[in-house]
Parts: C-alpha cells; structure tokens; sequence
C-alpha cells in the first residue's frame, strides 16, 4: 500500500522527448496539477512564481520559464500525462527525485482540496521516483503543515 493507494500513471508509454534536469522538474510539478484533468491558469501561473526560488533555475529568466513551461504544455496536450511523465521520469537525476516530489506535492496540496486523481499520482510519483516510503510520508507531512495557512 503507498500514500494513497491509487494507480494513475501508466508506466507502460515509450519516452519520446529527452528533457534537461529543470525540465524533468517543471513537467512532474505540470504533471502533478493536471492529474487532477484540470489545470487552471493561476496553476500554471504559480510554477513560474515557485520554480524561480529554487538552486536549480537560478539562473532562468522569467521569460526562459515561461518559454520552458510552454514547451511542456504543448508535450502535455500533444502526448499526454503519462508521456510528460515518463519523459521526465527518464530525465530526472536522482539528486533532483525527492526535490521534483515535494514540489509537486506543494502544488497538489496548494488549493486545499486533493482529489482521488492527485492522490493517486502522488502515491505513483514516489514509487516510480524511488523515493522511500518514510520520506516521502515526510514530505507529505511538511507539505501538509506548510499548507494549512
């Protein structure tokens, strides 16, 4: 049993589309608020509010992370949640794996309200990222605590 025991992404897709480390990070945080099959602009908004902060896009512009998350919207309506996922998946350096989780948590956790979709990409994010249980039960918690305000 996982966080919240829901098979949602389909492991089974070929990956298309390499992606660079911060893109790998961007398409988990857009895969985890379209999970729901929904996503609304002031989401997509606040990825280009929240990725700036952190060490990992430094050194982007804002337009660069538009043009980033652009680009990962096209891949998301052309190919859809699980190929976004499976092509980031395939990116994501180890380093980044628990980082890419707790941001998409923070993003699934923001709006108050987390669907049986958003738990169930969540719990398959961990598994699929290798994160261990303990941990990300952790970042969940913190998540959570960070969010009730």
């Amino acid at each position: 049993m996982g966080l919240f025991d829901k098979n949602v992404l389909n492991s089974g897709n070929q990956v298309k589309d390499s992606l660079s480390p911060p893109e790998a990070v961007a398409a988990i945080t857009l895969a985890a608020i379209a999970s729901d099959g929904y996503m609304s602009e002031e989401e997509v908004n606040s990825i280009c509010v929240i990725l700036p902060r952190m060490k990992l896009f430094q050194s982007y512009t804002k337009d660069k992370i538009m043009g980033m998350i652009e680009k990962l919207l096209n891949f998301l309506q052309q190919e859809g949640i699980d190929a976004l996922f499976n092509a980031a998946q395939a990116s994501l350096p180890e380093n980044l794996r628990e980082s890419a989780f707790a941001l998409a948590t923070d993003m699934v956790l923001a709006d108050g309200v987390v669907t049986k979709e958003e738990q169930g990409f969540l719990n398959d994010l961990y598994h699929s990222l290798g994160i261990a249980n303990d941990v990300a039960n952790q970042i969940v918690q913190v998540m959570l605590i960070k969010n009730r305000g």
